[in-house]
């Protein structure tokens, strides 16, 4: 009946614009995602993937804020000895005029040092307040779960993405189906409308560079010798970036050892500020030199992510090989603090030190108490400073480098001698590749700091939060679309191998401090013990039967351990096997029914 058919027909239009509703609220959900889709109207899909594999990130930084926040940081100042009852939780009688000055709480010392942003202040107390929470227990635990749950995610993403990428597109008439196919018709916002007639121009320019690339001639030999020049200029680049960092950090060595004192604030902070410059200038030359190369953009993209790759893992490294020379020295400074230590206690009592000793008598305050150096607290100061100031530095890059840029463009291209716009300085472009290595390196020092710093996932994700907004701004009003828009791949999933490369060279140092350095003596929830990782021991002694303790030591034996990661790997390359498969199964079927 026609009556029928009316309903029907009102109760399906219903249902459209219910799916539209709920499309539109499930986006609206999403953080930044409309943000994100304005960016790529404007600017590409590569520009966009940057911004999605920032949000990503935030996510996994919220996570391993959560776990520091609520299961290291909270039940410490809430449960723990507070400032004050013991000397780690009091800042010495020779800092106590500057505890509170703001370049000392900006260079993370004073109040801020002994506090629970850092590895130095925690109790070695096995269990602390009512609920007898094993903190010492839970600080080991939450630093390998983090890690643990890292390694997890990225590969989990890697696999998704991977499985996602392998159902193929379909090339025909590529041109004829983005004309006729592309407009939304049920668009009813004119602003909404607008980001799509840009959204669709951007995907012409992709498309027609593709064209392009796919037809292009050019001299063989030619294209060799300049790609040969290039690497040639890059390695130099490198090459000197790795003797700059190694002359300064020996600088710093010797600065150290004569006081620091007696030098400015470039001298204390002469490293992060060169390795901070490096990252911001070197990606620069690269770009220059890449052009001599004339690859695909997609291509040349990737081997400027390997060039900036290939420089901060140097400087890295760099850092963390000093790093490890300090400890060596703190190290042996606290030998020679214990027997000090020793000597003053045994004065106080009169020459004869009584037996179970382990503080000095009451009427002797804790400010005045000889201190060993806590060289877990040195590094992870020095890991949030390096964050800091990398911080700091990008932000000024994006105000100066980027706004200033653009306002005086933008004002004075009227009464210059020659087109600001299209000439020297113009607008800039949004660097892709610098700005996802600063991603990946930063969280590598994340992942790196946060066992000596539980304080670093918070910052990070202050970080993360402001650059989202930051960037976001500055593409839309300072930067200017690609002149050669590429299109993305579907996945990310080269910046995420990069991203696993650089969790893995992470875990190696934090890892080595664990089993092989012997904690502090007198700072830290360690502290007391000859190596970090023997809280496990005294937990199973304490906490579980026997025949548990048994079962542990068999299965921790290396003769199992080592068949079990013989078999992981296994199991993880079959797995990648069947990816590919599938994904050239689905190919394959593309192709057949293209041929059809």
């Amino acid at each position: 009946p026609k009556e029928y058919l009316i309903t029907l027909q009102v109760k399906v239009k219903k249902w459209m614009k219910f799916q539209r509703d709920f499309e539109n609220f499930r986006t609206a959900c999403i953080p930044w995602e409309m943000k994100i889709k304005e960016i790529e109207s404007h600017f590409g899909s590569s520009v966009a993937s940057y911004f999605i594999f920032l949000r990503w990130m935030y996510g996994i930084n919220i996570i391993l804020f959560g776990l520091t926040f609520g299961l290291v940081m909270v039940p410490e100042a809430l449960m723990g000895k507070p400032y004050g009852t013991l000397p780690r939780k009091t800042v010495p009688r020779a800092e106590e005029a500057t505890a509170m000055n703001f370049a000392t709480l900006w260079d993370f010392s004073g109040l801020a040092q002994y506090s629970v942003l850092f590895y130095g202040y925690y109790n070695n107390q096995r269990t602390i307040g009512w609920l007898k929470f094993r903190l010492p227990l839970s600080y080991f635990l939450v630093g390998v779960g983090s890690i643990g749950y890292s390694f997890m995610v990225v590969i989990r993403t890697m696999a998704k993405n991977a499985h996602d990428d392998g159902g193929g597109d379909d090339n025909s008439f590529n041109f004829s189906w983005k004309m006729f196919t592309s407009w939304d018709y049920l668009i009813g916002n004119p602003e909404t409308a607008d980001n799509k007639f840009a959204s669709i121009t951007t995907s012409f320019k992709e498309a027609i560079v593709e064209e392009q690339e796919s037809r292009k001639e050019e001299n063989v030999h030619l294209t060799r010798f300049l790609r040969v020049l290039a690497n040639f200029f890059a390695f130099c680049t490198l090459a000197g970036s790795g003797y700059l960092i190694y002359f300064v950090v020996r600088r710093s060595q010797q600065f150290a050892l004569e006081g620091l004192e007696n030098y400015g604030w470039w001298e204390r902070n002469e490293v992060n500020m060169v390795m901070s410059l490096l990252g911001m200038f070197c990606p620069t030359v690269f770009d220059v030199i890449s052009a001599l190369e004339n690859y695909h953009p997609r291509i040349a993209l990737r081997w400027q992510l390997g060039r900036i790759f290939a420089l901060f893992l140097g400087n890295l490294y760099t850092f963390i090989i000093a790093l490890m020379d300090e400890i060596n020295l703190k190290l042996e400074e606290e030998k020679i603090v214990r027997q000090n230590m020793t000597i003053w206690l045994t004065n106080l009592y009169n020459g004869t030190l009584p037996e179970n000793v382990t503080g000095p008598p009451p009427h002797v305050s804790l400010a005045d108490v000889p201190r060993g150096p806590c060289w877990e607290t040195m590094v992870g100061q020095e890991f949030v400073r390096l964050t800091v100031s990398d911080t700091v530095t990008t932000y000024i890059t994006i105000l100066i480098g980027d706004f200033l840029k653009a306002v005086f463009v933008r004002f004075f291209n009227y009464c210059w001698c020659w087109d600001l716009e299209y000439g020297f300085p113009s607008y800039s472009e949004f660097d892709i590749s610098g700005n996802v290595l600063g991603l990946i390196f930063n969280q590598g020092m994340i992942w790196m700091g946060s066992f000596y710093a539980p304080c670093l996932p918070a910052i990070n994700v202050i970080r993360l939060h402001t650059s989202m907004y930051l960037q976001c701004w500055a593409v839309m009003c300072c930067n200017v679309p690609h002149e050669r828009v590429f299109k993305a791949s579907r996945s990310n999933n080269f910046y995420m191998a990069m991203l696993l490369f650089i969790l893995f060279l992470s875990t190696l140092p934090v890892v080595y401090t664990v089993v092989s350095v012997p904690p502090s003596f007198d700072c830290g929830p360690f502290s007391g013990k000859t190596r970090m990782f023997e809280v496990i021991g005294e937990t199973l002694e304490h906490d579980f039967p026997s025949w548990f303790r048994k079962v542990f030591r068999l299965l921790s034996n290396p003769g199992v351990i080592l068949p079990f990661i013989l078999l992981m790997v296994y199991v993880q390359y079959t797995f990648i096997l069947q990816i590919k498969n599938k994904i050239n199964n689905r190919k394959i079927t593309v192709l057949v029914q293209n041929a059809n």
